[in-house]
């Protein structure tokens, strides 16, 4: 019953090393979440900066009456800024009532192992009067 010279009985043999497999699967599953995260996350958070700064942009265009182009060129340099793709289709138009939109759409490749998924980017910045915010 009480085994005092050390020997491990023949029951017990047979599970070593399962918690050493269960482990390293923990692991590797916890590496490949943080690998997604980190090529995710940068991402996904340059794009909603991106979109903060088109909301400002179309906002300061309208208060100080800009033209078109100055908006769009404004819209190319906030891209750089925020790692926006040279080939974005930036679109600017001034409505009838003298309010900007704005739009940008891009697809930005993220590689993942094993797997490349298309960040899609496709968003439109309204101006909105001062007294009349929707």
């Amino acid at each position: 019953m009480n085994n005092s010279c050390g020997l491990v009985r023949p029951s017990k043999n047979r599970e070593r090393g399962a918690a050493r497999l269960k482990f390293i699967l923990t692991i590797a599953i916890i590496a490949v979440v943080v690998y997604v995260g980190f090529q995710y996350v940068p991402v996904a958070y340059q794009s909603e900066r991106f979109k903060s700064a088109m909301k400002d942009d179309v906002r300061d265009a309208w208060a100080s009456g800009a033209s078109n182009d100055s908006l769009r060129a404004k819209l190319m340099a906030d891209a750089k800024e925020w790692s926006v793709p040279p080939n974005a289709e930036i679109t600017v138009q001034r409505n009838t009532d003298g309010t900007f939109q704005a739009r940008v759409q891009y697809t930005r490749p993220i590689a993942f192992p094993g797997y490349t998924h298309n960040y899609n980017f496709d968003y439109t910045a309204k101006s909105t009067g001062f007294i009349d915010a929707k």
